[in-house]
Formats: structure tokens, sequence, C-alpha cells
């Protein structure tokens, strides 16, 4: 959640309040918490926000496209040139449902975060892990399903001496292993703290009052970073992806 401030009622909000979870509908389903969430809300919101975008924006599919079907004209284009330059091949089209929707709900994720008093899901560790677990584990099967045994040469770079293979096939290992951990953690950390900077930040503005003008314009221009920021880290996270389904089905020696 992006808020501004502490509002008027005297009671005292840490920067990293806005992160709580809370409980709108509990559900309990045999000792598993199942509960529907301001998390879940926003999830919800985000999906909601992508079909109206996409049915609304493409439904006619005008000649002249108005500023929804730009949007999404834009979106797509953005999509599949990224698929187009990193994966190639019949590899982008069979990958791009997948990716365009990964690349608009974390994007819709992180923007809905920025309005005052909501939620920003992409800000828990415990969402962007699970996506980066989904993704790590998919592009592994797919690997083995394309190159079955082979695929292990993939945790040897090609002209390396065997000798050096007892050295360098833990390393490759490891990082192959930490892909999902940075690629969790790079959304996760990036969102968390420009929120938290917001937080603070808004916070000085509203204990300055009058004198709080300058603060309150430094805030606008930090608005702005963030919504970069925010649209940034989706970006990478999707070309990430790109990468890494590239290199499952070509091998990073092919």
């Amino acid at each position: 959640m992006a808020s501004a401030g502490n509002g008027g009622s005297g009671e005292h909000h840490g920067p990293l309040d806005q992160f709580t979870i809370k409980r709108f509908v509990e559900i309990d389903l045999g000792g598993f918490d199942a509960s529907f969430t301001n998390s879940s809300l926003l999830m919800v919101a985000a999906v909601v926000v992508i079909f109206l975008l996409t049915t609304l924006g493409m439904g006619r599919g005008r000649l002249v496209p108005g500023r929804l079907q730009s949007v999404v004209e834009m979106l797509y284009e953005l999509v599949a040139n990224m698929l187009g330059d990193v994966v190639g091949g019949r590899a982008a089209k069979r990958f791009f449902p997948f990716v365009f929707s990964l690349f608009t709900f974390l994007l819709l994720g992180n923007l809905l975060g920025l309005i005052p008093f909501s939620f920003t899901f992409t800000s828990h560790i415990i969402v962007t892990i699970t996506f980066a677990l989904v993704i790590f584990v998919g592009v592994t099967i797919l690997a083995i399903i394309i190159h079955k045994h082979k695929f292990l040469g993939f945790f040897l770079p090609p002209g390396v001496p065997m000798w050096m293979a007892p050295l360098l096939v833990p390393i490759e290992i490891v990082s192959y292993i930490a892909r999902p951990i940075s690629l969790a953690v790079r959304l996760f950390a990036n969102m968390m703290a420009g929120h938290s900077i917001l937080h603070v930040f808004g916070g000085f503005v509203f204990a300055l009052g009058f004198f709080g003008f300058l603060p309150f314009a430094f805030i606008i221009a930090l608005y702005g970073l963030e919504l970069l920021v925010a649209v940034l880290q989706a970006y990478v996270f999707a070309i990430l992806t790109c990468l890494y389904i590239r290199d499952a089905i070509y091998l990073h020696h092919e």
C-alpha cells in the first residue's frame, strides 16, 4: 500500500504496517488457512482489470484504435517483441499467453499498490517466490522433456576441460538453484523498499503541515519514480522468464 501519511486519528503507524495481511473472510480447509484477505482482494481486482482491459479494449477491434485498444496493443507488442527477441521461432508464439498473463498480472499488482490506502501483493515474498518457483519448476520440466539426459550438459559450459568439471558443475548447479530466489527477492525487495520510503516521506509532509510544500513536491517526484519502478520490475520479471524459457528450449550452449 502506498499511503501518504498517518491520518488524523493520532494512532501511530509504522512504514511496515501497510504490508500487514488483513483477513476479510476467514476460511479454514482442514487446518489450512485459505482466508480471503486484502492480498486476495487486490489479486482479484488485478484479474478483473486485465479482463475488462482486454475485452473492452479489443472487443470491437477498430481500424483506428481508441485509448483502451491502444493500451492493449502496446502491451501485446511489448510482450510479443520481448519473446521474439529472446526466445524466437514458434516457441515465442507458444509461450506468449503465459508470459503476457504473467507480465500484465504483476504490472497491475504493482500499479494498484500505488493507489493510496491500497495493498501491494507483490511486496510479499510468499507471493513472488510462488511465481518464481512455478516458473523454475516449469522450465526445468520443459528442459528435461525436450533434452532428456542432455539437460545435464547445461551445468557444464561448452569448451571447458573435463578436469575443471568438479569445480564448475557445483557452481553452475548453485547458480541454477538460485534463479527463483533472485527472481522473487528482486521484485519483493524493490516494491517493499519503494513503498516504505513513500510512507516515511509522506509522514514528514503531514508533520510539517504548511511548511511541507517542498517535501510534498519531492513526494510527487518520488511517486513518479515508484511508478517507473513498478513497470520496470514487472518487465524485468517477464524478460527473465523469457530467458529461462530460452535456456530450457535451446540450452545455453546451442
